[in-house]
């Protein structure tokens, strides 16, 4: 094989992708603007935390002390009064109907408790019909409850101990910095899989492919031909959705850009290898886009970017370590949020190069397969 004469082959399978891509307006679309439509409604609307939750109160001490207890809910910005009530049966009332997350209801001689020093009872309930939400919400409950007591605790007595926290990378533990860089990878995932195995379905459907088979160009090359636009395709939707990230959403870049590109490039092999697999198992574009979101959907699922790793069975925490995206997550959250670099993620950047060499490797040797 003359190398000149195969890249230049490579070079013009590369120019008819583009060219195509540049014909077809709903294409262009789906590669440039869906991806930022996709990062503003995750953005927005994906997000674990819990503000102005709503919240219904019956207080039977009507004391200053309950009264202060209740401002200690609403100023934290987690909970929000939606309604003073007079009865119990009220609350249940509320969480049955759904309009409240949270009931609090503090007991006749709630004050005189605290100042006697035996301890006051407050009762909290919760509709956990949400029960990541009530978890959430329960947990600052529970803190707001132990900050008061605290307080007043030591209003009498001096306090023996001092505790001072801090959250390392992301100190305001906002859900959308955690959240956001992780769009990234979904996104190229995706991307990746439609566009290729799309791409070399239609040339079947349409009797191009046959075509090509008859030209000069080797199986490699037309392997190549296909995968490297959607390559380059990808790494564009890195650098808009990165930039989204960063400028519109303000989330921390606080590593290397050359670590993050590095483990995208490694990442893209493995979402180029599973789209070219789909194209060769596809014999129509419905099957392929079929069988793109098979993959894609457990990918995700088992990415740990919507649910922890940790809290999965553990059959389902060693399927993960075969899923790039998972891989791909830990290098953009890492790079993202801690400024890792290439030392701390060093395995992940491993694993991606191994799975994306062989991912590719079977698919381009089915492919050559199918087209021989």
């Amino acid at each position: 094989m003359n190398p000149p004469r195969a890249f230049e082959r490579v070079y013009e399978m590369v120019r008819k992708e583009f060219l195509q891509v540049r014909r077809d307006p709903r294409l262009r679309g789906v590669i440039l603007v869906a991806p930022v439509i996709q990062l503003v409604v995750f953005g927005y609307a994906v997000s674990t935390d819990v503000r102005m939750t709503a919240t219904v109160v019956v207080d039977h001490d009507r004391t200053r002390a309950s009264r202060e207890l209740i401002e200690a809910f609403t100023s934290s910005g987690y909970f929000h009064v939606e309604e003073r009530a007079r009865r119990p049966a009220d609350i249940m009332n509320a969480l049955d109907a759904g309009d409240a997350v949270l009931g609090i209801e503090i007991p006749a001689g709630f004050s005189s408790d605290l100042e006697s020093g035996v301890g006051a009872g407050v009762q909290l309930l919760f509709d956990g019909t949400n029960s990541n939400v009530a978890s959430i919400a329960q947990g600052y409950a529970e803190r707001i409850v132990q900050d008061y007591g605290a307080k007043r605790a030591s209003m009498t007595v001096p306090p023996s101990m001092e505790l001072r926290e801090r959250a390392w990378f992301n100190p305001d533990l906002d859900s959308r910095d955690y959240n956001v860089p992780a769009v990234i990878g979904s996104i190229m995932l995706l991307v990746c899989l439609l566009l290729t195995s799309l791409a070399v379905v239609r040339e079947r459907e349409i009797g191009t492919l046959e075509q090509l088979m008859v030209s000069p160009l080797t199986p490699f090359e037309l392997v190549a031909g296909k995968t490297i636009p959607f390559a380059l395709i990808g790494l564009v939707n890195l650098a808009i959705v990165a930039a989204v990230s960063i400028l519109w959403f303000d989330v921390p870049f606080r590593g290397s850009l050359a670590v993050l590109l590095f483990g995208s490039i490694l990442y893209l092999l493995s979402a180029l290898g599973i789209g070219l697999f789909i194209s060769t198992i596809s014999r129509t574009q419905q099957e392929a886009f079929m069988g793109s979101f098979l993959v894609f959907m457990p990918a995700i699922l088992l990415s740990g970017f919507m649910f922890p790793v940790s809290s999965m069975p553990t059959i389902f925490q060693w399927l993960t370590l075969l899923n790039p995206l998972r891989h791909y997550l830990e290098i953009v959250r890492g790079v993202f949020l801690k400024g890792a670099g290439i030392e701390h993620l060093w395995t992940q950047h491993l694993a991606l190069l191994v799975m994306g060499v062989v991912i590719l490797a079977v698919a381009a040797g089915r492919f050559r397969k199918r087209v021989g």
